[in-house]
């Protein structure tokens, strides 16, 4: 591979990293918040505890750079599970291959009877998730999924196991346009504690998933660490080191970032950093600062008091209505869901809200929104 993210991540090291960020004083978050051009070292200290007392400017910042370049906009996305076969053994995820679960693959005509239900909703954006399992799961099955489902929705995203360059490039041609691959967390010491055995167990690998996605010229690519298994300052500073090279080695594919944290789930892993509500806000808030390019998205993996609140303050795009088990949309299956949803109103519900705060929603595409408006 020409390019790779994993010898760039070797210049850091975890504890000088986690030293720095602790060590980021008064002064370094107020040069970071008058940089008009802020860098790495800038969101480590907008992240960084010393940050924590400028926390109302850090959000004044986020709501006008954010209305800046997206406009009062929020654009609505839904997750379809198809399956829930996997072969990792995440120790924090109910999909887990040990887990002792039923296990569903959707056919095609129980997938478009989903997509169907989803549509009745007003959704043009599907998301298209599966467990890591290449023998049911794999490229061509998705493949032909999505020659079905681009007749129907005008934008497929997926979040997949990690697949080779090539693979990726046939997607594209059946109307990808999104891929959601999550780091979970770039402590490579610890890496394998959380993934013990399965293709995820290999960290390089994953972790050169985006310069994959990247080379196969992809338009857009969704980064994350799961915040809750190391301390999630250190764990986003490098998300934010992995945006911002592939940013300069990829500069015609666009990005987002996703703030994933532990929820409820079949398995008796608890997490070892908690994340409260106000670090997640400064968190986004430091991105927003960090890169105003970045869309961020907001799932319903949080509460929905706290979701209406962020839509103001940064965040670009809403799941709604999300179902995390297969089949659940047309109730055509009762399957174990992946983890526990926390916002259960209805997409309309959360649109009427979105609309009540003098936003618009965006059922499309960003590039559709802003070339008819």
């Amino acid at each position: 591979m020409k390019n790779s993210f994993y010898n760039e991540i070797q210049k850091y090291p975890w504890e000088s990293v986690t030293h720095s960020i602790y060590s980021k004083t008064a002064k370094d978050v107020e040069y970071a918040l008058n940089n008009p051009n802020p860098g790495l070292e800038d969101f480590k200290a907008l992240i960084s505890p010393a940050a924590i007392p400028y926390l109302e400017q850090m959000m004044i910042q986020s709501q006008q750079i954010t209305q800046k370049r997206f406009g009062k906009t929020i654009q609505m996305y839904i997750p379809m599970y198809i399956s829930n076969y996997c072969n990792n053994t995440c120790v924090y995820c109910g999909f887990n291959h040990k887990n002792h679960i039923e296990r569903t693959l959707l056919s095609l005509d129980e997938i478009l009877k989903e997509a169907q239900e989803i549509k009745r909703e007003g959704f043009e954006h599907i998301l298209l998730v599966t467990g890591e399992d290449n023998k049911h799961c794999n490229s061509d099955y998705i493949n032909n999924i999505m020659k079905a489902l681009q007749k129907i929705f005008a934008l497929i995203s997926i979040e997949i196991q990690p697949l080779e360059t090539n693979e990726y490039k046939k997607l594209i041609t059946s109307g990808l346009n999104t891929v959601y691959i999550y780091q979970e967390t770039y402590h490579e010491g610890n890496y394998e504690t959380y993934h013990p055995s399965g293709k995820k167990k290999n960290y390089r690998y994953r972790l050169e998933t985006p310069d994959r996605l990247g080379e196969a010229g992809v338009h857009k690519i969704g980064l994350g660490c799961l915040l809750g298994l190391e301390d999630w300052r250190t764990d986003s500073f490098f998300t934010a080191l992995h945006l911002n090279y592939l940013e300069k080695h990829y500069w015609q594919t666009k990005y987002s970032i996703s703030f994933p944290r532990l929820r409820p789930h079949a398995g008796a892993f608890q997490p070892n950093y908690n994340t409260t509500q106000k670090e997640l806000l400064q968190l986004i808030c430091a991105y927003r600062i960090f890169n105003e390019q970045v869309e961020i998205s907001l799932s319903t993996r949080e509460d929905p008091s706290y979701r209406d609140n962020m839509l103001k303050l940064g965040v670009t795009s809403f799941s709604a209505g999300s179902k995390t088990n297969p089949g659940a949309y047309s109730q055509e299956k009762d399957s174990l869901e992946q983890f526990s949803v926390n916002d259960n109103r209805n997409p309309q519900e959360i649109a009427e809200v979105i609309k009540t705060n003098g936003y618009e929603v965006v059922w499309k595409d960003w590039d559709y929104y802003m070339q008819n408006n």
